[in-house]
């Protein structure tokens, strides 16, 4: 993969997770859901650190990109956004993490709450991009 075209590659994947999760909830499989939202904050944040610093941290913590994103952006938006969301991230990680490792199930009301949060943070991202 040439060096410039692994920053679409991230927002495509992510973009491709944010439809599963969509998928998923129509299909009721809410855990699936907060697995793919996961997905795609942490490739999404990855590509938007990509774009500014030609690298991506090897972390899967979204919390901990957010962070490093939020620095690197230096935008008091970005940095209220992280304020005002940590528990859905910190949530999202702890899907991430379970989803692999530990029989855990989320409610439909879980999963909406957490799709709704992703399309807000897909608008905070698509404004970074632009501005």
């Amino acid at each position: 993969m040439r060096h410039g075209d692994r920053g679409s590659f991230l927002k495509r994947r992510a973009l491709a997770f944010l439809e599963d999760a969509r998928s998923d909830f129509m299909r009721e499989e809410y855990d699936l859901v907060l697995f793919h939202v996961e997905q795609f904050v942490q490739l999404y944040l990855k590509h938007l650190l990509y774009l500014k610093l030609g690298e991506f941290p090897k972390t899967h913590s979204p919390s901990e990109l957010f962070k490093l994103l939020a620095r690197v952006y230096n935008r008091e938006e970005v940095i209220g956004f992280y304020r005002e969301n940590l528990d859905m991230l910190n949530l999202l990680e702890d899907a991430y993490i379970s989803s692999r490792y530990l029989p855990r199930t989320f409610s439909r009301e879980v999963a909406e709450r957490a799709l709704a949060f992703s399309e807000r943070l897909l608008e905070v991202f698509s404004w970074l991009e632009r501005n």
